[in-house]
């Protein structure tokens, strides 16, 4: 009967076969030198102790003793007095080159966008909200359950969606999702189903999620033009798509709001085309200078699927997203999700609930209002000390703002002349359909919501010449 031994690497495998006629000793030293030359054991790895293995295989520690002496007498081990037995340098396939450590950030200021205060997450309050949804969390609550997601987050979310969003939320067709990548995955296909052949986008936008998500449901995705009054209703209906993804709250990347008439010409698009509306309502939490643009969903809770995340007001680590579908599509919604995982997380579902319900996810929104607002200011200002020529818009909501240079006409050089300064920038062209720098003046996305304010001024004091084409 065989006996083996897996070592402390995983892919080595010893079989030892007592029936086959050939001396133990050679079985063991040819299985080492194969496991060496093909790279299971790598340079500079541990063997196991003469006694281990000898126990390990059942036989004497004098014949693994004898073993470990011929392959080091060949090259193949090192042995060292009072240390292991390990492969030698220069013994079967090379090392894998080490992973390079991670390289600390070494950037003045990185103005990446779409990436919150990561520093902030109310870590104290979210540990308290899990511990309260723990303690409460019937065993039932421990299976699969509905594929929708925890009944009483979706009834939370609900309220708090009609109060600070002026949705037609209702908890029968809310559907808790692993974030918007998913919640706009789920929804296409939802939509391919019914028959739709082609989901159209923002342009600027995200052309790279939209795309690839719409690919993956089979769907064909085509750009629609934005102006300063959000997307180009008109070039949308030249289109023959049935499917349109908006941001009409605050536009990515651009900023503006869909005007009111445009709002009004977008549901009449799908009404008469029988079309959907996917509305990614991204960060509707943060506003300064204005009031509160209401949901496009509460307009038209029949054409519109509402798609909303915690990845900008709490981490996008925590991965809890919701849809608020059309009734006539929730049905295939909920199927695409149960197909897709059975569910999202429980506790963290529940977790959140109680972070509402007790007013704390309020208090960190106010909080973190108060953050972006300052560090908005501080944007500006240095802006207009270093770089007074520099027009910036978008400011209105969000952590993020466009700049809108006068004199330099090539992003990518800019961009790599302000890398060299230990600044991050980032071109709009990332955000167009055609990936192609736009013509013209150059125009910047500056994410500040993972920026200090004092990384603010002296990221745009570094870059200050560049900026002004200098």
């Amino acid at each position: 009967m065989p006996l083996e031994w897996s070592g402390l690497s995983p892919e080595l495998l010893l079989v030892v076969d007592r029936d086959s006629g050939e001396p133990l000793r050679s079985q063991l030293e040819l299985g080492l030198r194969d496991a060496i030359r093909t790279g299971r054991l790598r340079v500079g790895e541990r063997l196991p102790s003469s006694r281990e293995f000898a126990r390990t295989l059942g036989v004497s520690r004098g014949l693994v003793q004898e073993c470990y002496a011929q392959l080091q007498a060949e090259g193949y081990l090192v042995t060292r007095v009072g240390s292991a037995t390990r492969v030698a340098t220069g013994a079967g396939v090379p090392p894998a080159p080490p992973s390079p450590p991670p390289s600390p950030s070494r950037l003045l200021a990185d103005f990446t966008w779409g990436v919150p205060d990561l520093g902030s997450f109310p870590l104290d309050d979210w540990l308290w909200a899990v511990r309260e949804a723990g303690r409460a969390m019937p065993t039932s609550a421990l299976g699969y359950g509905d594929p929708r997601g925890s009944a009483e987050l979706r009834e939370v979310l609900a309220g708090y969606l009609r109060r600070v969003r002026a949705a037609a939320a209702d908890p029968e067709r809310t559907v808790i999702c692993s974030g918007y990548a998913q919640g706009l995955g789920l929804a296409l296909r939802a939509l391919a189903g019914t028959g739709v052949r082609t989901v159209a986008y923002e342009d600027p936008g995200s052309p790279s999620t939209v795309s690839s998500a719409a690919s993956r449901a089979g769907l064909s995705a085509v750009p629609v033009p934005v102006d300063e009054r959000g997307v180009d209703v008109r070039a949308l209906t030249a289109t023959d798509a049935r499917a349109v993804v908006v941001t009409p709250a605050h536009q990515w990347p651009t900023g503006v709001a869909l005007a009111p008439e445009r709002r009004l010409a977008l549901i009449e698009w799908a009404r008469s085309r029988d079309a959907v509306i996917i509305e990614d309502d991204y960060d509707a939490e943060f506003r300064y200078d204005r009031e509160p643009v209401g949901a496009l969903q509460g307009l038209a809770a029949d054409r519109v699927i509402s798609l909303g995340t915690v990845s900008k007001s709490l981490a996008p680590a925590l991965r809890i997203g919701w849809m608020l579908c059309p009734a006539a599509l929730t049905g295939t919604v909920v199927e695409q999700k149960r197909l897709s995982d059975r569910g999202s997380p429980t506790l963290d579902q529940l977790a959140l609930a109680r972070l509402i319900e007790s007013g704390r996810f309020d208090r960190h929104l106010r909080r973190m209002r108060a953050t972006y607002a300052a560090r908005r200011t501080t944007l500006v200002a240095a802006l207009a000390e270093h770089a007074p020529e520099v027009g910036v818009t978008g400011l209105a909501a969000g952590f993020h703002a466009v700049a809108h240079l006068t004199g330099p006409t090539d992003e990518q050089a800019l961009v790599a002349a302000a890398r060299a300064r230990s600044v991050g920038l980032y071109g709009m062209s990332a955000c167009r359909a055609s990936r192609a720098a736009e013509p013209g003046p150059v125009r910047l996305v500056l994410g500040f919501g993972n920026v200090g304010e004092r990384a603010v001024t002296a990221g745009v004091a570094a870059v200050g010449d560049l900026l002004r084409g200098r």
